[in-house]
């Protein structure tokens, strides 16, 4: 008796890269909404209650939990849930730590949002890399997680300047979250297609 695989083989297969990019950009425009909303409708209070520091804490925890929990349909299943959301765990922490202490290190300035955005962007390409074994795909992970971070953050801060309150804080989360969540997607594709090249080669 023979057992047809192929339909295993399907399922375990990396979405496109088109895919990725348009899943991970609606999806975590979605999830990066929810948590603008949580800034837009209860900051003063968060700061209250939980301090400065927490709140960022609780902040990058809500991205974690819900960007993540999205970006997951991207990824194989025999890669495992749990490995990935570890990865995406400390790259999004990196991203937010650096992003912060460069930012707050200069005193919320305009350059010091660009400076962020870099550092940001290297740790957290840096670690999906390491993650996803594909090293030498580190400069292009950061570069593309660069700008497409850069895109929706300060797109998105303009429009918030322009609109002001509570709908231009929603119109910074989703245009943030679309464009870093459609960068997201497209280095979780290329990091996956080296792993099925390396394997390949060998």
């Amino acid at each position: 008796m023979t057992v047809n695989l192929s339909h295993l083989s399907a399922n375990d297969s990396v979405p496109s890269l088109k895919r990725s990019v348009i899943i991970g950009g609606i999806g975590f425009c979605l999830a990066s909404m929810c948590v603008f909303a949580t800034v837009a409708f209860a900051e003063r209070w968060m700061y209250r209650q939980l301090g400065f520091i927490n709140a960022y804490l609780v902040w990058t925890a809500l991205f974690i939990i819900l960007g993540g929990g999205v970006l997951s349909l991207l990824v194989r299943k025999s890669f495992g849930l749990i490995k990935f959301y570890l990865i995406f765990a400390l790259a999004f922490f990196g991203y937010a730590v650096g992003w912060t202490g460069a930012y707050f290190s200069m005193r919320g300035s305009k350059v010091g949002e660009w400076v962020a955005s870099f550092v940001g962007s290297i740790l957290m390409g840096l670690v999906f890399s390491v993650g996803f074994k594909a090293i030498r795909l580190t400069l292009g992970f950061s570069a593309l997680l660069f700008v497409s971070n850069s895109l929706g953050y300060f797109v998105g801060s303009m429009l918030n300047d322009l609109v002001g309150g509570k709908i231009g804080m929603m119109l910074w989360g989703t245009i943030y979250g679309l464009c870093l969540g459609a960068g997201l997607g497209a280095v979780i594709y290329l990091a996956q297609t080296q792993m099925t090249n390396g394997k390949d080669s060998k």
